[in-house]
C-alpha cells in the first residue's frame, strides 16, 4: 500500500491570462491507505482537476502531491513510475482502447512493465475476472463489444497493473444499473483483494454510500467536507448547502421515523433499510 496526500494544492487554468480559473484553492487532504474514498461535488467543484494530479497527468500550479511522503515532481523525468503505482482511469476509457483484441488491451501495460508472459496471462485473466468481463471475448475486437463491456475491458487494462492506488473518474457514467453495480463492486472487490487503496470521483450519493468508506465533498475548488461516509451524512444540511444531498433511501427511512417507525440512524443504503425493517419487524 502506499498513502497519498495532497498538501496546500492550487490549479489554475489559463495563468496570467484573461481566461484565468483557479479550478482548485489550497487544497490539503490525506487518502487513507487501503480504504475506498469516494471524491464527490458539483459540476465544476474541482473534483475531475484533482484527480488527475494525482499520479501527475497534471502538475499543481503551486503544492505538493506527495506519495508515501515524497512529492511526485521530485523527479520529473521518473514520472512515468508514478503512472505505474497511481492507475487513472478516465471518463469514458472505452474510447482509449487501441488494440486488435481486449486481451492485447489489458496485457498492454503489464507488458510495458517487463512482466513475464506467464505473469501478464495470469493478471488478464484476474483483472477480467474482477470486472465481470466474460473471457469468451478476450480474442474478440473492442469494435464487436457493447459499451457496457468496452468500459468494463478499459478498467480491467488498469486493474492488470496492479496500482497500489486505482483512481477512477466517473467509471459508472452512462451505463444502467446493473452495469453500474457489476463495475463499482468489482473495483471494490479489487481493492479488498489487493490491498490497494481505491478512490472513486462519482456525481451519486447512492455509490458513494454503497461503495466507499470514506468521502471528500468538493465545492467551488475546495474541500467542503470530509471523513468516514457516517460522518459526511451526518451533516445533510451541508450537503444540501451545496447542491448535493443524502440517498434516496436515508430520505424514505427518515420520513418512515417521523411516522412513528424507530428505526436506527445511519441508513444509507437499500441493504441496510432492510436489515433494520427485518429486526423490527421479525
Amino acid at each position: 500500500m502506499a498513502e497519498l496526500a495532497l498538501e496546500n494544492i492550487t490549479y489554475v487554468y489559463g495563468e496570467r491570462t484573461p481566461f484565468e480559473i483557479k479550478a482548485l484553492d489550497d487544497v490539503s487532504l490525506t487518502v487513507r491507505e487501503g480504504s475506498v474514498t469516494g471524491i464527490i461535488g458539483h459540476t465544476g467543484s474541482g473534483k475531475s482537476t484533482l484527480v488527475q494530479l494525482l499520479n501527475g497527468l497534471e502538475r499543481p500550479t503551486s503544492g505538493r502531491v506527495l506519495l508515501d511522503g515524497k512529492d511526485i515532481w521530485e523527479k520529473p523525468k521518473e514520472i512515468k513510475k508514478i503512472r505505474f503505482r497511481v492507475g487513472l482511469v478516465m471518463q469514458y476509457p472505452e474510447y482509449q482502447l487501441f488494440e486488435e483484441t481486449i486481451r492485447a488491451d489489458i496485457a498492454f501495460g503489464p507488458k510495458n512493465m517487463g512482466l513475464s508472459e506467464e505473469e501478464i496471462n495470469h493478471r488478464v485473466k484476474e483483472a477480467t475476472e474482477f470486472v465481470g468481463l466474460d473471457p469468451i471475448l478476450l480474442d474478440k475486437s473492442p469494435f464487436d463489444l457493447s459499451g457496457g463491456q468496452k468500459r468494463r475491458a478499459a478498467i480491467a487494462g488498469v486493474m492488470a497493473m496492479r496500482p497500489e492506488i486505482l483512481v477512477l473518474d466517473e467509471p459508472a457514467a452512462g451505463l444502467d444499473p446493473r452495469g453500474r453495480d457489476i463495475i463499482l463492486k468489482g473495483i471494490r472487490d479489487y481493492g479488498k483483494k489487493t490491498g490497494s487503496t481505491v478512490i472513486i470521483v462519482s456525481h451519486s450519493m447512492e455509490d458513494m454510500a454503497t461503495y466507499c468508506d470514506d468521502i471528500i465533498v468538493m465545492s467551488h475548488g475546495k474541500v467542503y467536507l470530509s471523513g468516514t461516509r457516517d460522518e459526511v451524512f451526518a451533516h445533510a444540511g451541508k450537503l444540501t448547502e451545496v447542491g448535493l444531498d443524502v440517498p434516496q433511501i436515508t430520505r424514505l427511512a427518515l420520513l418512515l421515523e417521523e411516522r412513528g417507525i424507530p428505526l436506527p440512524h445511519g441508513i444509507y443504503t437499500v441493504d441496510a433499510a432492510l436489515d433494520a425493517l427485518r429486526s423490527l419487524f421479525r
